[in-house]
């Protein structure tokens, strides 16, 4: 206490700025280390992907099972061969626009011990 800060007027916040400051978050000392964080992906044909883990562990995904069922779900959405080649990487997870992602931790144990996660 005591201290005042560059910037600040009086001791009290300082001024907003117009601009942010589009510096890379880059927090020291914090690395995702969990094995079942992805860190690679491809989308192959028919409702599949290869995927790396941080690991280094890789396998195949398919959802077409699940896809051609009655009745995906919340996943009804990825019938749509365009919008399941939408997916990307986020936090470690596959996802798709709208928030749809897939348990990473489950894809892991099964491919680690199978080479294959079929839903």
């Amino acid at each position: 206490m005591g201290l005042v800060t560059q910037g600040r007027i009086n001791g009290e916040l300082e001024v907003m700025r117009k601009e942010t400051d589009p510096k890379k978050d880059n927090t020291i000392g914090v690395t995702p280390s969990a094995p079942w964080r992805i860190r690679s992906m491809t989308v192959l044909n028919d409702y599949s992907f290869s995927v790396e883990f941080v690991d280094g562990i890789k396998g195949l995904v398919d959802l077409s099972g699940l896809l051609h069922e009655k009745d995906p779900g919340v996943f009804i959405v990825l019938k749509d061969s365009q919008f399941f080649k939408k997916a990307y990487i986020d936090h470690g997870a596959i996802t798709w626009p709208g928030n749809l992602d897939l348990a990473p931790d489950a894809m892991y144990e099964a491919i680690k011990e199978t080479g294959k996660y079929i839903l």
